[in-house]
């Protein structure tokens, strides 16, 4: 039987201001400001606030190589993979060991019989054994810099396979040594070409033959700089190169092939390195669906985590994310060598109206700005094409002029136009002699101006002198195969440079000490447990999130005082641990606007509770909040990426619709805003049927606030939800109806 005990009204004023930043947490909270005897800077997490950019020249420019069982007999994939590194080794100018116990030489090179008897310490020991393992504490008392493992059977074999990788992990770490591998290839050690000049590309794959459509670029004019093959990644993992590539001059924009990331904040932080950088990162990631995690986590035994976490977590720090290697080709492909953008018009120039129509809606629909070309533009243009014909844009010319300096003209003109930034042009078909010269006017006009110049060839042959010679022998003209890639590879280059133009690292400002509202909030912790709806909402206090006017009573008589403290019309709700969906069970009433009902309302919730055998820590009076608009705001862990902060619409209606955004911490409050944006009803908190705008500033803070909760508390907060979250209109605030906890 509830007591008599009345309980305490508590209102909550509108908190101040927050700028909650910082990095994702770890289960243990730190209050240190360094990494102890590294003097490396840490958030409030504990964790490094940077990762430490591997040193990997010697890995791809060593100037000693060991092949560890070497082989030059007739017919054994050892002996092939043996010639291949002693021509690698020959072009990167390094000296190359064959170690093998039985063999004086291998194809006339001197042969050692173990590690410890190489002439010399090396930086790259290649691992041609099927059990790598004893090879480690050997390389290890040779002081090898760098190892790379080819051997199969491990993590993506299953249980027994990452046992092994496992204790291939553990015996690296404990060696100093760093690992490619297991489960690697020969990608790193590829014949690049070194005749090509510009921006290079570099490759980053874990399944060695989903790189080569990249690494065939290099037929096309398009320069290669690196590829690694990460394999397994016991030890050197995606994250490892990215960072490294970043920091290469020589490199335009790095293209990745990801079945599965070792470790989510790893590859955030090196993420946010490419971006403060301006590096292009251009990102196929299988596991968009369950079939695809499935077949990714058979092949590198590695999590791939929900999908739409690893969606948003990219496009946060940057990660360009396409669906296929052509895209990834053709993105990569042109964000190496495209020039920054120095305007976001995109101008569509046809020999057709009906492919520029098509291309512009084309165009349109995926987000680019095709601006109306001014009228004295128009009337420019109108000197070389007829009248008839529309050059408002997309620009139909009616047939490229051959004869003469005009079709020169036309294309310099629109290129002239300051609002200009992108020119792309559809050529359908090779149309001799046409399209021949249409091709050279436009290489000849990307020649003169650090504007994008684009075109689609669109014969399915691509054996025409015009596409084979004339554009991919140009340097300067992005050319394409397809409308799709091209609209993709042109969005992802504006996107990208606007992005990195008013990019400001979320770990920068990362908050190194918890907060005094940490301090509040361990107290109201109840590990392994369920909150109750009323020890949920003063954790949300501690934070200065915004809750109603409320009381905990139980008895009816308390409850009645508490109505008349909180003042009518008031709500009813049944408040217990491990009590979810209150609604459901008849657990809430709402609108009661006299002493009568609130006493009525009290006996039929607590006879409820007891006939469904739930335990109430009492009964919640709460003031009655209404006029705004229902969202929720959350934490959900990722077995990925740690704590992530969600938001969408509220209510019934999260159920029902699952328009929601979600962010990884750290994020400040544009990405916060950005997660708005997302929403498809965006427009309800715009105010619309002659509905007020909602209080958009309060809704941010809230988020933000909940981010610092996720950071602080970390894995020891299990799961939060404010359903509904009432974001009030325009300048009175957001204040959290409901709100679950579990505490882990």
């Amino acid at each position: 039987m509830l007591g008599s005990t009345h309980g305490t009204l508590t209102t909550d004023p509108r908190p101040a201001q927050v700028v909650a930043c910082g990095e994702r947490s770890a289960p243990a909270v730190h209050s240190t400001a360094t990494a102890p005897g590294t003097g490396a800077a840490l958030d409030v997490s504990g964790r490094p606030l940077h990762t430490d950019v591997p040193d990997l020249d010697r890995f791809f420019r060593p100037q000693s190589v060991a092949v560890i069982g070497a082989s030059d007999a007739e017919g054994r994939p050892n002996s092939g993979i043996t010639r291949q590194l002693i021509a690698w080794a020959e072009r990167v100018g390094a000296r190359l060991h064959p170690v093998h116990p039985t063999r004086p030489s291998v194809y006339g090179i001197p042969c050692s019989p173990s590690v410890s008897d190489l002439p010399e310490q090396v930086d790259l020991a290649v691992l041609l054994v099927a059990d790598p393992l004893p090879v480690v504490e050997e390389l290890a008392e040779a002081k090898v810099k760098f190892a790379v493992a080819f051997a199969s059977g491990f993590a993506e074999t299953g249980q027994e396979g990452a046992l092994a990788q496992t204790r291939l992990a553990a015996a690296v770490e404990r060696s100093g040594i760093r690992l490619l591998g297991p489960n690697t290839n020969l990608n790193a050690f590829e014949n690049f070409r070194d005749d090509l000049t510009g921006p290079a590309i570099a490759l980053i794959t874990q399944s060695g033959h989903q790189g080569r459509p990249v690494f065939t670029l290099q037929e096309l004019g398009i320069r290669l700089s690196h590829w690694a093959p990460t394999g397994n990644e016991a030890d050197l993992e995606t994250a490892d190169f990215l960072s490294y590539f970043a920091d290469r001059p020589e490199v335009g924009a790095i293209a990745c092939y990801v079945e599965g990331l070792k470790d989510g904040r790893s590859f955030l932080l090196a993420a946010d390195h490419a971006a403060r950088r301006g590096v292009p990162v251009v990102a196929v990631k299988v596991g968009r669906t369950e079939t695809g995690a499935r077949t990714a986590a058979s092949h590198t035994g590695k999590l791939t985590g929900a999908d739409t976490v690893v969606d948003a977590a990219m496009r946060q720090f940057g990660v360009i994310r396409v669906d296929g290697l052509d895209e990834l080709q053709d993105t990569a492909a042109l964000l190496a060598r495209a020039r920054t953008p120095q305007a976001d018009g995109v101008v569509v120039y046809s020999i057709s109206g009906g492919t520029g129509a098509h291309f512009a809606d084309l165009a349109t629909e995926a987000g680019l700005h095709l601006p109306t070309l001014s009228d004295e533009r128009q009337r420019a243009l109108h000197e070389w094409i007829p009248e008839y014909l529309n050059v408002a844009n997309p620009v139909d010319n009616g047939g490229h002029p051959v004869g003469d300096w005009r079709g020169r003209r036309i294309i310099d003109s629109i290129l002239d136009d300051p609002e200009v930034g992108v020119l792309i042009c559809p050529i359908t078909g090779p149309f001799p002699p046409m399209s021949d010269r249409l091709a050279q006017d436009l290489v000849d006009a990307a020649e003169r101006t650090d504007k994008l110049v684009c075109v689609v060839w669109g014969s399915p042959v691509g054996t025409e002198d015009a596409y084979r010679t004339t554009l991919l022998g140009s340097s300067r003209v992005a050319t394409f195969r397809t409308f799709a890639n091209c609209i993709g590879a042109v969005r992802a280059y504006l996107d990208h440079h606007r992005f990195t133009r008013d990019y400001v690292s979320p770990f920068t400002d990362a908050p190194r000490t918890p907060s005094p509202s940490f301090r509040k909030a361990q107290s109201l912790m109840r590990p392994g447990r369920q909150l109750s709806e009323h020890a949920a909402k003063q954790l949300l206090r501690a934070y200065g999130i915004r809750v109603p006017r409320e009381q905990l009573v139980t008895s009816a008589a308390a409850a009645v005082r508490a109505a008349g403290l909180v003042g009518y019309p008031v709500v009813m709700k049944a408040s217990g641990a491990h009590l979810g969906h209150k609604t459901e069970l008849g657990l809430v009433k709402v609108g009661l606007t006299s002493a009568s009902q609130v006493r009525d309302a009290y006996r039929e919730l607590t006879d409820i509770a007891r006939y469904e055998g739930v335990e109430l820590d009492g009964v919640l009076v709460c003031q009655m909040v209404e006029k705004g608009v229902e969202m929720v705001v959350g934490v959900t862990p990722d077995p990925l990426f740690g704590p992530t902060v969600t938001v969408g619409l509220g209510g019934v209606l999260v159920e029902v619709l699952r328009d929601a955004a979600v962010r990884v911490p750290p994020f400040g409050e544009d990405q916060a805003r950005a997660m708005l944006r997302e929403l498809r009803g965006h427009a309800l908190l715009q105010g619309v049927r002659g509905a007020p705008p909602a209080d958009v500033d309060a809704l941010v803070e809230v988020v933000l606030r909940v981010q610092r909760m996720a950071l602080e508390l970390g894995d020891n907060l299990a799961e939060l939800d404010i359903n509904p979250l009432m974001v009030l209109p325009r300048g009175q605030g957001a204040v959290a109806l409901d709100a679950l906890a579990v505490c882990h």
